[in-house]
């Protein structure tokens, strides 16, 4: 079954830090482009940031700009975003997916596949 798993999600107080991790299981994520999203209840799904198969083009979104970096280690067939400065707005279910058409925005969910389960973030003290 080709699927991502997302992990390092967790309760952080804000201005705490996290690192997920999205591994992939099935195929080797060396050849994909991989997006980061967030959904907070109530709301619909976001982008949060973006990495190009060969990591040369990255995007974040402006609500994480400067906070947060996006990696990938192929060897390892996975892909990370580490965000800093947590605030309370952030608290939201992350998820990772595979892009699989080309829009002309890198944050349309309609262009990306092999969606995982999520990982929880809530900040809060």
């Amino acid at each position: 079954q080709l699927q991502l798993v997302e992990s390092g999600g967790g309760l952080v107080q804000p201005g705490g830090s996290l690192r997920l991790s999205c591994a992939a299981s099935g195929f080797t994520l060396e050849y994909s482009a991989i997006g980061w999203f967030r959904q907070a209840p109530g709301k619909e799904r976001e982008g949060v940031s973006y990495i190009s198969s060969n990591g040369g083009f990255i995007k974040y979104a402006d609500s994480v700009k400067g906070r947060c970096t996006i990696s990938r280690d192929n060897a390892k067939n996975t892909v990370y975003l580490q965000i800093v400065s947590l605030k309370p707005e952030d608290t939201a279910v992350y998820y990772c997916a595979a892009r699989k058409t080309y829009g002309s925005v890198w944050w349309n969910v309609d262009d990306f596949e092999y969606w995982g389960q999520g990982t929880q973030v809530t900040v809060s003290s």
